[in-house]
């Protein structure tokens, strides 16, 4: 889960998008200009593909070799859940109700045990910074035979992962304890969605109870993230999302507020600088002259953020995009920097950096290193750097071929949803060159 949660969709219902082989071709030519230009990295070297291989033996052996060293979670209730397409499930997630408090543990796959400084892997990662998302194609940052197989954290196998437990306050939602260990966790289910709704609306459904319970907390760090000013651009998401969201959120603070304020040292924090008064004034203006939307009186104050908020909730669907637009059009970028300084202005939290993504964020790999190993890389700014242009890259590449969906006459959101299936019969094929 991330900074950008993407559009939710329906491809648990839905076939396939048909197009000809010719289409496919221009798709393909279209990629290939734009990972040229981009200098994004389509296959892996054979060096980093042997190594991800080789890490994949033996597995079970090592994992119990391991037990004695972590927290042995194998018997907690733990469950994924993900978008119905997923390839990989690098977060958990268990959840108990105690006299005072919530405990939350949110487990992450294990990849630096996996991927560490002195291999290829690591290289590679380096080099790519993050799994860079196209409509119904991915460029993976770490091997997909490592990523989708050990690091994965698929139901009913033991396996390791990285765990942020935490104790949250019932009346502040503050934290009253964290713990971030090593850790051995067994799944016990993975759900889409989908799903997790309907666990939600079942009672007697399995983990309808855990669920339900993760939902109450979620959604209430959800208000209070509301109240204080943070900016919540999708205000109609599910329940399932804001479950994942508030949960990742609240983990990946939890680990960042260790790393600056219990242990002082740097790390790659996410900084995100703030608008101008008068970048600001633009878009509420533009917001307001939309129709059918207007900012109810009592949001207008001192923080444009909960006018935002509000004006997303009262407004019709159909500008929901628009308003969102006006937004970020004058939001500046979010970028990773050493120090945490400045804050995440439309998170607004005092400190954040990510850690619940190592498997598709080189950030958060990093995070994990420092975290267990306390070891700082020398070129630490150097890779926050890196690590934003090659964000910024990949992001400029998917709106680009996006648009070139679009001129195909291809809607990217249900090529994205739902994949893209070719077809010899251009009879058949919904989509034609």
């Amino acid at each position: 889960m991330s900074d950008d949660e993407p559009k939710q969709g329906s491809a648990e219902d839905q076939g396939p998008v048909t197009i000809t082989p010719a289409l496919a071709d221009r798709l393909a030519e279209k990629r290939e200009e734009l990972f040229e230009e981009f200098e994004i990295r389509d296959e892996f070297p054979s060096e980093v593909l042997r190594e991800a291989e080789a890490r994949t033996e033996g597995v079970y052996e090592e994992i119990e070799a391991e037990i004695d060293e972590r927290e042995d979670l194998r018997d907690l209730t733990t469950w994924t859940t993900d978008p119905v397409d997923a390839q990989d499930f690098d977060d958990a997630i268990s959840i108990e109700r105690e006299e005072d408090a919530y405990r939350l543990w949110v487990h992450i796959a294990d990849v630096t045990h996996y991927v560490t400084p002195d291999t290829a892997m690591w290289e590679e990662a380096v080099e790519r910074a993050n799994t860079v998302y196209l409509p119904d194609y991915t460029i993976h940052m770490l091997p997909p035979v490592l990523a989708e197989t050990v690091c994965s954290l698929v139901p009913n196998e033991d396996r390791l992962a990285h765990t942020v437990e935490m104790e949250i306050d019932d009346e502040t939602l503050s934290f009253e304890d964290i713990d971030i260990y090593k850790s051995v966790i067994n799944s016990d289910e993975r759900l889409t969605y989908k799903e997790c709704e309907n666990r939600l609306e079942d009672p007697d459904l399995p983990l309808s109870e855990e669920n339900q319970l993760a939902f109450e907390l979620a959604d209430r760090m959800h208000e209070q993230r509301k109240a204080d000013g943070s900016l919540v651009l999708n205000p109609r998401r599910d329940r399932a999302h804001t479950i994942i969201e508030e949960s990742m959120l609240k983990a990946n603070k939890a680990v960042t507020h260790t790393l600056m304020w219990d242990r002082g040292v740097e790390a790659m924090y996410r900084v995100h600088p703030q608008p101008t008064p008068d970048q600001w004034n633009e878009a509420l203006k533009e917001i307001q002259e939309l129709d059918g939307v207007s900012i109810p009186g009592d949001a207008w104050g001192d923080d444009p953020r909960k006018a935002v908020n509000a004006a997303l909730e009262e407004s019709p669907e159909r500008q929901l995009n628009k308003i969102q637009r006006a937004v970020l059009k004058v939001m500046p970028r979010a970028k990773y920097m050493n120090d945490p300084f400045g804050g995440h202005h439309a998170l607004n939290f005092d400190i954040y950096g990510h850690f619940t993504s190592p498997i598709r964020r080189l950030s958060d790999t990093i995070n994990h290193w420092i975290v267990h190993e306390n070891d700082v890389p020398e070129t630490l700014v150097e890779l926050c750097d890196h690590a934003s242009d090659k964000q910024k890259d990949g992001e400029t590449a998917e709106r680009l071929y996006k648009q070139f969906l679009q001129e195909q006459g291809l809607d990217p959101y249900a090529v994205n949803n739902r994949g893209v299936e070719v077809v010899e019969d251009p009879e058949e094929a919904k989509h034609t060159v």
